[in-house]
């Protein structure tokens, strides 16, 4: 079995991993944190590792949403956004990881999620992977990681 890893960067962002063989959700994760010392969060990187260490003997395929500043945003919040997706490429590159990057357009347009709500996602997530649950708001993380490791199955 080949398996994807689909991020979805930042804070309120998520982790989760797919097979190919019977395209099956074999885990996700609310994005790991620790306290960064002034009532914030910080991504942790050890977390990461953790949580994933038990796929990496089977070499997967990892598809980070490949995001960039938003007009609107505060210097102080892209600046920490930046930063969590640069633990992110850090982590799966000294673990091993092939790294790709796909754009919020291109995996939003394969499931045809292109100028609908943020919170779409999760509907699509839930017709793909009918027995986990997306009924909370807080679930849209972890449809987004869902989804992009559900692109890069497809896509690879």
């Amino acid at each position: 079995m080949k398996y994807y890893i689909g991020i979805d960067p930042g804070i309120t962002g998520a982790i989760a991993v797919v097979g190919d063989q019977d395209q099956s959700c074999l885990f996700t994760h609310d994005m790991p944190t620790v306290p960064d010392g002034k009532k914030k969060q910080r991504v942790n990187a050890a977390g990461i590792v953790h949580l994933i260490d038990i796929y990496v003997q089977y070499q997967p395929d990892v598809y980070i949403e490949d995001v960039h500043a938003m007009p609107g945003q505060g210097v102080s919040a892209m600046f920490n956004f930046g930063r969590s997706c640069g633990i992110l490429e850090g982590v799966m590159s000294a673990i091993g990881l092939r790294v790709h990057f796909v754009t919020p357009q291109a995996w939003k347009r394969e499931f045809k999620l292109i100028g609908l709500p943020k919170d779409a996602s999760r509907t699509v997530a839930q017709r793909l992977y009918p027995s986990l649950d997306f009924s909370t708001k807080k679930s849209i993380g972890i449809a987004d990681a869902l989804l992009i490791a559900h692109y890069g199955m497809i896509h690879a």
